[in-house]
């Protein structure tokens, strides 16, 4: 299991530069223009939804501003539906979404181990493999080892909390501010949280060394 995307043992042809995963979305496309089920200004504008309005960067700016705000973060843990609901950019956010924080003695991970219930309007598009069986299956019986392969190795005596998430519930992770960060503006701490670590497969981006 892996978060990056599949090798390609093949090429797509020198007239195009698009994956496979491209290609198959620009056919789908057509033909749902063609058949007339969508158009394509409606097409754009889902796809504008999800990358301007809708995405990873809310969560990034809802967990640094939790690192920045005491009082926001206590709010977000008491009600993270009520907390997200302002980042919002003409929609609403964070229905239904509970808010679960790393500490020193303990990590969390969400799954969905029914489908692939994931907090869209929060992270934005889930990955490939948070909906995988494989990911699904073993990580609530071997949260470690899954974490291992994601490349986070934690000590032994970190538990490791596991979260099911659900069309009723869904959950973001709140993790650890990294060392180093002190004095930090919210927007720069943002460019520190990635989409994995708000899933809790990953850890926030270390700071970049002073030269």
């Amino acid at each position: 299991m892996t978060t990056s995307e599949h090798p390609h043992g093949h090429d797509h042809g020198e007239s195009s530069e698009l994956s496979e995963t491209e290609l198959r979305v620009r056919a789908l496309q057509t033909i749902l223009i063609d058949k007339g089920y969508t158009d394509a200004a409606a097409l754009d504008a889902i796809v504008e939804a999800y990358e301007q309005k809708i995405g990873p960067h809310i969560g990034a700016r809802v967990v640094a501003r939790a690192w920045t705000d005491p009082a926001f973060r206590q709010a977000l843990l008491a009600d993270a539906t009520a907390a997200v609901s302002p980042f919002g950019q003409g929609g609403r956010v964070g229905e239904n979404l509970v808010a679960v924080e790393n500490t020193p003695e303990r990590h969390n991970m969400v799954v969905c181990t029914l489908c692939s219930c994931y907090p869209w309007d929060v992270l934005g598009l889930p990955p490939v493999w948070y909906k995988s069986f494989a990911y699904r299956s073993r990580t609530v019986k071997e949260p470690r080892s899954v974490l291992r392969e994601f490349g986070v190795t934690l000590p032994e005596r970190t538990e490791i909390r596991v979260w099911d998430s659900t069309a009723e519930v869904r959950y973001l992770v709140l993790p650890m501010r990294p060392a180093g960060t002190d004095g930090w503006s919210e927007e720069k701490l943002a460019t520190l949280v990635t989409r994995d670590s708000m899933v809790g497969t990953g850890l926030p981006r270390s700071p970049e060394p002073r030269s």
